[in-house]
């Protein structure tokens, strides 16, 4: 098996509804934009949002 350095998976859990109040998705804690871009951000995008997703769970 190979490691492919720019695959980062994505944080669905496929429980997509957006908090009114945070404007997160509830399931994943992505915002609108950051779920509809995640497919043509860049690896390193990709790692930065999910960067954030680990702040935002501590609060």
């Amino acid at each position: 098996m190979s490691f492919d350095e720019n695959y980062v998976p994505s944080p669905c859990t496929r429980v997509c509804v957006i908090d009114p109040a945070s404007g997160f998705c509830r399931g994943c804690l992505r915002t609108l934009d950051e779920i509809a871009g995640w497919g043509s951000k860049p690896p390193g995008e990709r790692r930065e949002i999910l960067a954030a997703l680990e702040e935002r769970r501590r609060r």
